[in-house]
């Protein structure tokens, strides 16, 4: 495998970012934490979020994705198998991960940072 580029731009305090972290780290894919300052955004941030100028953003191989679900499921597709780990984020049966799901959506609609 050639070596992908990955970054994260968060805010250490932000629960959004840190789910995409623990994705990433249950995966095991390294990647570069860029710290932002809200009130003060990048041009990085602006540039890479153009949109909703939030983070997280995850940005692989110089192409951004937006929104921590988005991010998630776009890592647990992206590396299904990274160097024979494949810690998926979802259950594998499929009553199992509608279960998941539902409890996702519960969460991110109820309980707000």
């Amino acid at each position: 495998m050639s070596e992908e580029e990955v970054k994260l731009l968060g805010v250490l305090t932000s629960p959004y970012k840190f789910r995409v972290e623990v994705a990433l780290k249950l995966k095991g894919i390294p990647y570069q934490y860029i710290e932002e300052d809200l009130s003060n955004k990048s041009p990085l941030l602006l540039q890479s979020n153009p949109i909703h100028k939030k983070i997280p953003v995850l940005i692989h191989n110089g192409k951004p994705i937006s929104e921590s679900l988005v991010i998630l499921e776009y890592i647990e597709d992206t590396w299904k198998k990274n160097n024979n780990n494949n810690n998926p984020l979802l259950p594998i049966d499929p009553l199992a991960r509608s279960t998941a799901r539902f409890w996702i959506k519960f969460i991110e609609e109820t309980v707000k940072p």
